[in-house]
């Protein structure tokens, strides 16, 4: 991987980092208001998993193997 290609997926990754956050703050929300938006709080909730194991994808990219 060249260093260009590290600094790209660092970048994503930073910014799925940020959405994920955003995700988490919108649930929070939505779960305080009196009347939630089920299928809008599934969703969203989709969604995070989504980010969450694209997230973890590419940090397994950025971290080398390291064999033992």
């Amino acid at each position: 991987m060249t260093k260009e290609d590290a600094r790209e997926l660092e970048a994503e990754l930073a910014r799925l980092q940020q959405e994920h956050r955003d995700l988490d703050a919108a649930i929070d929300a939505l779960h305080q208001s009196p009347a939630p938006d089920l299928l809008r709080l599934q969703r969203l909730k989709k969604r995070k998993l989504l980010l969450r194991d694209r997230i973890a994808f590419i940090e397994d990219q950025i971290t080398p193997d390291i064999i033992a």
